[in-house]
């Protein structure tokens, strides 16, 4: 893919991002995207683009502008411990250059294998495959402009 736009960046970035962050045909609605260390990271979804329900709401640990965003759900956007419910997790995305554009990485870890293997149920991989060729066609059609 072209180089993937950066979600950190203010402004017209945003609508971007709700473009690829969830799998189509759901949709994406950001309520809070403060990215830097500490920063929220507050979404909303929604399957008829009418009805929105809360998607995630994490906080970013760490921001290397660029080329790394890591975010956990196991503290909320307040800084809150949060129980078991949903899914907990940290997830650590990187950008990097790549002769075709961007090489696009996700890590995901969990506290333990059980909620991984319930994450995994839930079609966790699937929405990230789905994810990253949203964020591909974004970058396209970015760089097509």
């Amino acid at each position: 893919m072209p180089r993937a736009p950066w979600c950190g960046a203010p402004g017209p970035y945003r609508p971007l991002f709700e473009r690829w962050w969830v799998p189509a045909p759901t949709v994406c609605r950001v309520d809070r995207l403060d990215v830097r260390p500490g920063g929220a990271l507050v979404t909303r979804m929604s399957d008829d683009g009418a009805e929105f329900v809360p998607h995630l709401d994490a906080t970013f640990l760490v921001v290397d502008e660029l080329e790394r965003l890591v975010y956990t759900n196991a503290i909320d956007s307040s800084w809150r411990p949060v129980g078991d419910s949903p899914i907990l997790m940290t997830a650590e995305i990187t950008l990097a250059d790549h002769p075709d554009g961007t090489e696009y990485k996700v890590v995901v870890r969990h506290g333990d294998p059980a909620t991984r293997a319930r994450h995994q149920e839930l079609g966790f991989a699937d929405g990230w495959v789905s994810v990253a060729g949203q964020l591909a066609a974004v970058a396209e059609s970015e760089a097509a402009r």
